[in-house]
């Protein structure tokens, strides 16, 4: 490694420029990307309804809209229109209403009747006897929402992404929509299962256009794998996250000085590259033991430490609570 402090643009580098958003990264994101459907409802109303959902850490809500309009109200009372064919992905899970027209009255989802259609999955009914079809047909889902170890990406995401049958950003998910409406419209049996199990793939194509869309000028971790200088490094981590890295490594990953490199990560990421690394084991290390329930030794070694003491004393610092701890968090 020279002690160049530019980089020196090569033919090679200029071809990987790309990398910064190529599949690589956007199959690394999704990779680590866990939707767990907890509860699933496919909603008929009549011309008017409106129904709140609570906040729910941890957790993201999915509205599709197979027939008829909604409007997402947030609690900042921005309005966000669901026509038919759209989805919305709300990644953070805040309070918010879904209703026929701004300034409804609402009532909390859980307070409406709900007759079970499938596992998970149970259907809510407020069309009125005197109306001879649905004015709407909504399937909603509440989810576990955790990027692993691309967490900090979550923060940066909107409140509400909404991907409809114009967005051009979104030209993969158009057939899983239209196979979501004719799920909902059919009703075939077994059509409850496959609802939720298209509603998960909706969910990270959603999340993957915003990505491939430009993240909506992002700052951050999304910032960085902007520069190609700086997302061939962050890639290097999260496919070998056990390594020991050395700055010195991670900055000939970059094809940059040492001191360049350090000081671009803090200035992008806001922290120093080591300390990203370790932070990056952490939530990674979280995500195998609550979700996936490897045992904490087996979880130490994965990452790299050489001591199950080590890691837990690691993991307490950064997480809050000890290993053992994870475990009782859902």
């Amino acid at each position: 490694m020279t002690s160049l402090d530019v980089l020196i643009e090569t033919p090679e580098m200029t071809k990987k420029k790309a990398v910064f958003l190529s599949s690589s990264l956007v199959s690394e994101l999704l990779t680590g990307m866990r939707l767990r459907g907890v509860q699933y409802r496919r909603i008929q109303t009549g011309p008017t309804f409106g129904m709140g959902f609570e906040d729910k850490p941890g957790h993201a809500y999915f509205h599709f809209v197979a027939v008829g309009t909604a409007y997402i109200c947030t609690d900042d009372g921005e309005l966000h229109k669901l026509s038919a064919g759209s989805a919305a992905f709300m990644p953070h899970g805040r309070r918010h209403q879904l209703l026929s027209d701004a300034g409804i009255a609402f009532q909390d989802i859980e307070k409406f009747d709900a007759a079970p259609l499938g596992e998970a999955v149970s259907g809510v009914d407020t069309c009125p006897s005197t109306a001879s079809v649905p004015s709407a047909v909504i399937f909603y889902g509440c989810m576990e929402f955790d990027l692993g170890g691309m967490q900090g990406v979550g923060k940066l995401m909107p409140t509400v992404m909404v991907a409809d049958t114009q967005a051009q950003g979104y030209p993969g998910l158009l057939p899983v929509l239209d196979s979501m409406k004719r799920e909902i419209c059919a009703g075939r049996i077994g059509f409850a299962g496959i609802l939720a199990r298209l509603a998960e793939v909706a969910a990270a194509m959603i999340v993957r256009g915003w990505i491939e869309c430009g993240c909506e000028n992002a700052s951050g971790l999304l910032a960085a794998l902007r520069d190609p200088r700086l997302a061939l490094a962050i890639l290097a981590l999260h496919r070998q996250p056990g390594r020991e890295w050395t700055v010195a490594q991670l900055a000939a990953e970059s094809h940059v000085s040492r001191s360049v490199f350090a000081r671009r990560f803090q200035t992008t990421i806001g922290m120093p590259p080591l300390r990203y690394a370790t932070e990056l084991r952490m939530r990674l290390a979280r995500q195998l033991l609550t979700h996936e329930r490897v045992s904490i030794d087996v979880v130490a070694r994965r990452l790299g430490y050489t001591s199950q003491a080590a890691f837990s004393r690691a993991f307490k610092r950064v997480i809050g609570r000890p290993p053992g701890g994870a475990r009782e968090v859902p």
